[in-house]
């Protein structure tokens, strides 16, 4: 794995800029520090990283901009279709609500039992993610978990 092949930095598109649940808004934080921290981003092409990636949301799809690490000039855009991702996005923001009432009022063994629903269905939207990838972006399973919860959060618009 080359060292550089990195994300350096991501930005999500402020278009639909929502005020979120504190709860999202940690989530968000932790995925993007997470993924700052340590990922392994390639793209399809032989560019040279580290890379600045802008995710947005349009015409059905996701856009991820590869920039060089200077944040100028564009390389690539990936596109990945929203479809496949629309039941594990819906049933994942159901579980995430169920999860966060949960931690108020219920008992540890239930709060356990939905953050492990919680947890497999933030795998299945992640290995969705990294099939749909394939052919355009190699990234390991944690690059691929932090995205989806990023994917998630572009979501939530207003």
């Amino acid at each position: 794995m080359a060292e550089n092949q990195c994300i350096a930095g991501i930005y999500l598109d402020e278009k639909y800029k929502v005020r979120r649940r504190p709860e999202v808004e940690h989530e968000q934080a932790v995925a993007i520090y997470d993924l700052l921290e340590e990922n392994h981003f390639e793209p399809a092409g032989g560019f040279e990283g580290p890379y600045s990636v802008h995710m947005r949301i349009e015409d059905n799809r996701i856009y991820m901009d590869v920039r060089g690490d200077d944040d100028t000039e564009n390389l690539t855009t990936i596109p990945v279709p929203l479809s496949p991702f629309r039941r594990i996005v819906k049933d994942y923001f159901m579980i995430c609500e169920s999860y966060y009432d949960a931690i108020k009022k219920a008992s540890a063994a239930q709060i356990e039992t939905i953050d492990m629903a919680r947890r497999g269905l933030h795998n299945e939207g992640s290995e969705q993610l990294r099939e749909l990838l394939t052919d355009k972006v190699t990234i390991d399973e944690n690059t691929a978990r932090r995205l989806f919860t990023l994917i998630c959060v572009l979501h939530i618009r207003g």
